[in-house]
């Protein structure tokens, strides 16, 4: 990638790139990344970090959100159905689980009968409730932020980390080591698409304003 696609910048794409990733993927703040930085002998100060979020950061997740592919939608809930589930989620995880938490739904049941599964399972309402631990890394967050300074921006800014968040997050514990490497190449690899294809549509309205930093 070249720094045509950040045209009037002062610090190359890849620069602007990494910063960008770094508040995103992590729980940071612009004054940390201003210091791994620095760490680096990069020279860039928390302000002109946030700028690049504001500018790029949307732009970046609409580019991950259109590389995903779209679930499907099932019509019934029957046995069949949590059948066609259970066969995608065990080709995709690799390995027989020794525990599966669903909700109380007969059909899964009937599903783990069909398909043989010797594995316990747990459909306790306590068990199956992944809301609570879903908005965990939102709070981290927003305990690094001292709270959002408003309604409006703190929309804007989940919907960005979630979207990038998502993209990198992988569930090392259910993964081999080998398959850890592939899907974090390929997240990366995600990224790298999604940075390098917002740069083109930024680069027009940067050749036409005065050097920014």
């Amino acid at each position: 990638m070249t720094t045509l696609f950040y045209r009037g910048h002062r610090f190359p794409a890849a620069i602007i790139q990494h910063a960008i990733w770094l508040y995103l993927r992590f729980t940071l703040s612009y004054r940390d990344v201003e210091e791994l930085l620095a760490e680096r002998g990069l020279d860039v100060s928390y302000e002109t970090i946030r700028r690049w979020v504001l500018k790029f950061g949307s732009g970046v997740a609409r580019r991950l959100r259109q590389q995903r592919s779209r679930p499907g939608v099932q019509p019934r809930r029957d046995k069949r159905a949590a059948i066609r589930l259970m066969r995608k989620l065990l080709r995709k995880q690799g390995f027989a689980p020794r525990q599966a938490v669903t909700d109380k739904l007969r059909s899964n049941a009937a599903a783990f009968q069909a398909l043989h599964l010797n594995c316990r399972h747990e459909q306790g309402l306590r068990a199956n409730n992944r809301a609570e631990n879903s908005h965990q890394v939102a709070r981290r967050r927003k305990r690094k932020m001292q709270r959002f300074k408003s309604a409006g921006s703190a929309q804007r800014f989940l919907n960005i980390r979630a979207t990038v968040h998502n993209t990198s997050y992988l569930q090392r514990h259910l993964i081999s080591r080998s398959t850890l490497r592939t899907f974090r190449a390929e997240a990366m690899a995600n990224w790298q698409a999604a940075v390098a294809a917002i740069g083109s549509e930024f680069s027009l309205v940067s050749s036409s304003s005065p050097p920014a930093t």
